[in-house]
């Protein structure tokens, strides 16, 4: 049976960069169902230039939380096994279409979601139509994919992504966030993420970890030379292996988690209702991890190592030593502060969603890189992965350990509390799905 790939291609115009997504078939023994095949279509768009204008600010996690959460809601409304995120609709038939369901309900948030790509989408959702038998159960599915997709994108609204970033006035104390050498952006990004709503959490601090080590600190000066030896461009102290998984994970971690959990549901022979529920979990903890780890971020206002390593001669602790020429393994740093890492809590809060749905660590799975065309590395486990794409980040120069262990903290936190209260199994006396 052969299923549907998404493929990008990018043309360059005299006006903007057109992003042209288009399918093409491929063959495979394993079918796919529309719960991996939408994740793959948006993992498509979001990594296609030009395919969301410059000029809205919008973190991906949040379209992927959107969309999977319609997927979700769509198709739990005609299993009726668990409790729905936020949108119940009464009269639905188990009969009903659960791919056609999936398939409405990804489309309709992705033309809302990105509506230069309507044609392109309305295209894909034909196509993906066709793997479903015509008849009454097709047409209901349609029907409650659609207003499940209405539902959510209500819900979403007014959420206050769409506000534009806030601006940000650099500091110049020692341990202050600046901009970092050698690309020195002009702002940091998405300094208004912070006070989108969340989609689980009851507010953003929720979790917040405590403060970073006090520059003065023998902790803080440890991990400056941490940072300061493995993490420099073109350094002898770190492995060639160690440099190359600096530089393996440094794209999008929430990408990456987003294919781990297609190898596992695959490999694992999920039914269509377990996937959908598995990736609204994955992807409601990563977006509000992200809206925390923000808050944190912005809270904190902390140096990155790049900063820190330049001005040591400053941080009034004796056991740095400034090197004014320093630079990371991965050239520039993401421009926003350090503390906490990003990495660590989407792999923290990847890693938790994953072993607990599918109640297992161990799985033999190779993971592509992001950045590195055709570099795969393998793990026999989800922590094994979680462990190295959070120390990567030393190895790549951009994060102190700190920055790692709270990160990872806050990302297990934000997974066990969505685990613990979203998506859960109906009871019998359960009337209605309410969280």
């Amino acid at each position: 049976m052969s299923v549907l790939k998404f493929v990008t291609a990018c043309a360059l115009s005299s006006a903007a960069l057109t992003a042209q997504l288009v399918y093409a078939p491929v063959s495979t023994a394993q079918p796919t169902d529309p719960v991996i095949q939408w994740n793959r279509n948006l993992l498509a768009i979001v990594r296609t230039p030009g395919a969301q204008p410059a000029t809205i600010h919008l973190h991906p996690t949040r379209s992927f939380a959107i969309l999977h959460a319609a997927i979700y809601d769509a198709v739990n409304a005609i299993d009726q096994t668990h409790r729905s995120y936020a949108v119940q609709i009464s009269g639905v038939s188990r009969q009903a279409s659960r791919a056609a369901a999936a398939d409405a309900a990804a489309h309709d948030v992705l033309v809302a979601l990105y509506p230069r790509l309507t044609g392109t989408l309305d295209a894909t959702f034909q196509q993906s139509l066709t793997l479903v038998q015509d008849g009454v159960a097709k047409t209901e599915g349609i029907r409650i994919g659609q207003a499940v997709a209405r539902g959510i994108l209500a819900l979403r609204s007014n959420d206050g992504a769409d506000q534009a970033p806030l601006p940000y006035v650099f500091g110049s104390a020692p341990g202050d966030y600046q901009s970092t050498p050698p690309n020195f952006p002009k702002q940091p990004h998405f300094t208004h993420w912070r006070h989108v709503t969340p989609f689980a959490l009851k507010q953003a601090d929720q979790f917040r970890p405590g403060p970073p080590p006090a520059l003065t600190s023998d902790r803080y000066g440890d991990e400056v030379n941490e940072v300061q030896s493995l993490g420099v461009s073109g350094g002898t102290t770190a492995t060639p292996d160690e440099a190359l998984t600096g530089r393996f994970w440094n794209g999008a971690i929430q990408n990456y988690w987003n294919e781990i959990a297609q190898t596992a549901s695959l490999d694992r022979h999920l039914t269509i209702a377990q996937k959908a529920r598995l990736f609204a979990l994955l992807n409601l903890s990563f977006a509000d991890g992200v809206i925390a780890f923000y808050d944190a971020k912005y809270t904190y206002n902390r140096w990155r190592p790049v900063t820190a390593i330049r001005a040591a001669g400053a941080d009034n602790n004796p056991d740095t030593t400034p090197d004014a020429n320093w630079l990371p393994e991965v050239g520039n740093t993401a421009a926003d502060p350090a503390y906490p890492g990003a990495h660590a809590v989407i792999s923290a809060a990847g890693a938790a969603v994953l072993i607990a749905i599918l109640q297992r660590d161990h799985l033999d799975f190779a993971v592509t890189s992001e950045v590195l065309p055709g570099v795969e590395r393998s793990f026999a486990s989800f922590s094994a992965a979680a462990d190295e794409a959070t120390q990567s980040r030393i190895f790549a120069g951009v994060h102190f350990r700190n920055d790692l262990t709270s990160g990872h903290r806050l990302g297990r936190d934000i997974a066990d509390f969505v685990l613990d209260h979203f998506l859960t199994r109906r009871h019998r006396h359960d009337e209605d799905g309410v969280k």
